[in-house]
């Protein structure tokens, strides 16, 4: 291979983070994690998992993007949901109604620079989940979000999550 050939497969250099926010606010950190926890509970699995990934798409969030893709795969989610994901609207057979439902509602929470969730979206997510799921998950978007933000602002570096580890 020739010195240019090279240059051209060569990739670019990993950014450095901004700071590690973890360890500089730990009791923070470690809030974030129990709410995390709790905002898994009664959120089916597969749903969890494109709630997480379709809002870290939304915030352009990396790191969440690695993470939370790796932890569908390792889940059994496959691999064409998640690339399907960013353009579900015109790949809705991939998703039952209710996961639509769930994503509509994510990106109605996450993006509120156009004012507030709409209500023919909550209405749509209110009939195709029972009251305590529904707050369930408004629970893990609005985690999710936050855990965005962090990983926006902080500069967090994706590539090295392994699930499990």
């Amino acid at each position: 291979m020739t010195t240019d050939e090279l240059r051209e497969n060569e990739r670019h250099a990993e950014h450095t983070p901004r700071l590690d926010w973890a360890k500089l606010a730990p009791d923070a950190y470690k809030a974030m994690i129990r709410l995390d926890t709790v905002a898994r509970q009664g959120v089916a699995p597969a749903l969890f998992h494109l709630v997480k990934i379709r809002a870290s798409q939304l915030n352009h969030c990396a790191f969440c993007l690695d993470m939370h893709s790796k932890d569908a795969l390792a889940a059994g989610e496959s691999v064409e949901r998640i690339i399907q994901l960013d353009a579900w609207q015109e790949s809705r057979h991939f998703y039952t109604a209710k996961e639509i439902a769930a994503i509509e509602l994510t990106e109605a929470i996450t993006v509120l620079t156009d004012g507030f969730v709409p209500d023919e979206v909550y209405a749509r997510a209110a009939g195709a989940f029972e009251e305590t799921e529904l707050a369930r998950l408004i629970v893990a978007i609005t985690t999710i979000n936050a855990w965005n933000r962090f990983g926006v602002s902080t500069r967090m570096v994706p590539g090295h999550y392994t699930p499990g580890a």
